[in-house]
């Protein structure tokens, strides 16, 4: 994830496993990177994120960050340090059976 936000001046790297994630969501955060915000954080309800948006990406924030958990997103910002950084709106993912029934009731009759 580091490498893909360092190769280039700004980056977004979204997950593949959140349906409710909307094009509006890549323009707001792609928006605040432009504005002069460094890192931007789409939350996901079970403690990750869908999104990462950011401008000249530090290391640091995703140094000893244990993946996969439920603390993902409050690691990830304790590294964030002084950099200025926002979040957007909290989704839902796919991660477990249960989050299936909410996929299935997206789908049209």
């Amino acid at each position: 994830m580091y490498r893909a936000l360092r190769r280039h001046r700004r980056a977004i790297l979204i997950g593949s496993d959140c349906p409710a994630l909307e094009a509006r969501d890549l323009r707001r955060a792609a928006r605040s990177l432009c504005a002069g915000y460094r890192v931007v954080l789409l939350p996901t309800e079970d403690g990750g994120y869908a999104l990462i948006a950011a401008r000249n990406a530090p290391r640091a924030i995703f140094d000893g960050v244990t993946w996969g958990g439920s603390q993902v997103l409050d690691e990830t910002t304790k590294r964030l340090g002084g950099i200025r950084w926002q979040r957007l709106r909290t989704l839902w993912d796919v991660d477990r059976p249960e989050d299936l029934e909410r996929l299935r009731s997206l789908r049209p009759a």
